[in-house]
């Protein structure tokens, strides 16, 4: 039997798992609380309590904010022998509505590409024909473009230019002009799914951990990374996000995923979870 995998975020808060909509139920600690009290009157567990809120810690304080549960986005990682039409008999579902909610223009599917079994994470943007032509001819899953009215930067674009013969000098160097002018970082670059996370909020420290206030410099550019896939301290570019430093961790952070700080709790949610391209730059 294949299975499903919630996906959902980790950080200093939990602020969403999903692109279109997160709901999370909320308590606000009173004096005399515990984590296991708090638990035991909402049908949880402290375990998954620390887990859902990224504690250090069971030790909790008056008027801090607890996050007792949240919505998740269930997908799929593909393995070895599937297409869509094995994946949509063994869930009962359709290969149009699979293709739909994982953007996928064609019924092309690669080993451990993630696809979107709930429509969690539907968005209207279409692949864009660079991305197409990439998958086709390396086999990687193609990256979702995801229409954000929040995210500042555009996604970089690499464009193919012919030009005349040259030295091989000549040809690193304009090739390198041309990926800074385009906004292309050079370096390691993989696909991951990105979720976010902010310090805005009642009773969180705002401290990373690599000793990064967050609090004290809000509008830092930081990632939460699993240090086995992207080493912390590295400098990275996230598309959609820009440059950063990976500075943080999480418990539900493992593989191929990231946390984007963002300064304030609504834009975090705002970001949802999606699939982005982090190019390791140092």
């Amino acid at each position: 039997m294949k299975k499903l995998v919630a996906m959902f975020a980790t950080g200093i808060m939990i602020v969403g798992a999903a692109a279109t909509s997160v709901s999370a139920e909320e308590y606000e600690v009173k004096q005399g609380d515990s984590l296991w009290n708090i638990a035991n009157d909402n049908n949880t567990t402290i375990d998954e309590l620390v887990d859902i809120n990224g504690l250090n810690t069971t030790v909790i304080q008056p008027k801090q904010t607890i996050i007792i549960n949240e919505e998740t986005e269930e997908v799929y990682v593909v393995e070895q022998g599937d297409t869509l039409s094995s994946i949509a008999k063994e869930f009962d579902l359709s290969v149009k509505d699979i293709k739909k909610w994982s953007n996928l223009s064609s019924d092309l599917i690669v080993v451990g590409q993630e696809l979107d079994m709930n429509g969690a994470n539907v968005t209207e943007a279409a692949p864009s024909n660079d991305n197409k032509q990439a998958q086709s001819e390396t086999a990687e899953p193609a990256t979702t473009e995801v229409s954000n009215e929040n995210t500042e930067e555009s996604t970089p674009v690499k464009k193919e230019t012919k030009e005349e013969p040259k030295s091989e000098h000549t040809s690193k160097e304009t090739t390198k002009q041309a990926n800074q002018t385009e906004g292309s970082p050079e370096g390691k670059t993989i696909s991951v799914t990105s979720t976010a996370y902010t310090a805005e909020c009642d009773g969180c420290s705002g401290v990373t951990s690599t000793g990064v206030d967050l609090n004290a410099n809000p509008d830092a550019k930081v990632i939460a990374v699993d240090p086995n896939v992207i080493p912390l301290g590295s400098k990275v570019y996230v598309e959609g996000y820009g440059y950063a430093t990976a500075a943080d961790t999480g418990g539900a952070i493992n593989g191929n995923k990231i946390d984007v700080h963002i300064s304030s709790k609504d834009k975090a949610l705002s970001w949802g979870s999606k699939t982005v391209n982090v190019t390791i730059v140092e």
